[in-house]
């Protein structure tokens, strides 16, 4: 088999995972199972597209890494009370296991695998395959069922210390990415569209929200919205 030319290399999407994002298991019948890791792995397999990726594990996660988006109190108590055998942060509704901090740990490490691999020029696209998902925590606080907000740490990261200048976020989810908006929406060269049910959890993200500075756009749907209308 001939390998892979320079040219195709680039060509290829940066696959960033880590098998220890299945660890993070908040009980049974919650609706974030690690499940949902093999779901979209089988996915990617089935359609014929994991061949074509190029897979990357995380990089080592540093406490300044961490601190780009989140408080040095929150960590400390996150990463305790996880350690400790709590069965959900005391800072909200999340709920965690022995586990879920080595998860999260793997999940940022990915996101900013994924980072650094696209601005070095590896690959003009990545995708990350991660779990503990990250956009209801804040700077101080875990929420839904977040623990580390990923995108945001990903961002940060790139504007502070790769020196990307704009940064977009585009959320898609049932929920409003309420955390991740807490996170970046003073910040001028960021900016946050969010897409989401209206009206749900966490009860944020109406369209009149723009943020302080008018860089956050939220699209709120209502429920059961077919794929035709997505685009309105």
């Amino acid at each position: 088999m001939t390998p892979p030319s320079a040219c195709d290399a680039i060509h290829r999407v940066i696959f960033a995972t880590d098998p220890l994002c299945k660890k993070h298991d908040a009980g049974p019948g919650h609706p974030e199972q690690p499940a949902r890791y093999d779901a979209v792995l089988d996915g990617l397999k089935s359609a014929g597209l994991l061949a074509k990726l190029r897979e990357i594990g995380p990089r080592p996660v540093k406490r300044e890494d961490l601190l780009l988006a989140h408080e040095a109190r929150y960590l400390d108590r996150a990463e305790r009370e996880i350690r400790e055998g709590f069965e959900q942060l005391t800072t909200g509704d999340t709920a965690v296991c022995p586990e879920s901090w080595n998860a999260a740990m793997a999940a940022a490490g990915c996101a900013l695998a994924a980072v650094d691999a696209v601005v070095k020029g590896e690959s003009k696209t990545a995708f990350c395959l991660i779990r503990p998902p990250g956009h209801h925590a804040s700077a101080a606080r875990g929420m839904g069922f977040c623990v580390v907000n990923n995108v945001a740490l990903a961002a940060r990261h790139a504007q502070r210390r790769l020196g990307i200048g704009r940064v977009a976020i585009v959320d898609w989810d049932v929920h409003h990415g309420n955390g991740t908006q807490a996170l970046v929406e003073h910040e001028s060269e960021l900016r946050f569209v969010s897409m989401h049910q209206w009206p749900w959890y966490p009860g944020t993200g109406p369209a009149d929200d723009r943020g302080p500075h008018g860089t956050v756009r939220n699209v709120p749907r209502p429920p059961g919205r077919s794929e035709e209308h997505t685009s309105e």
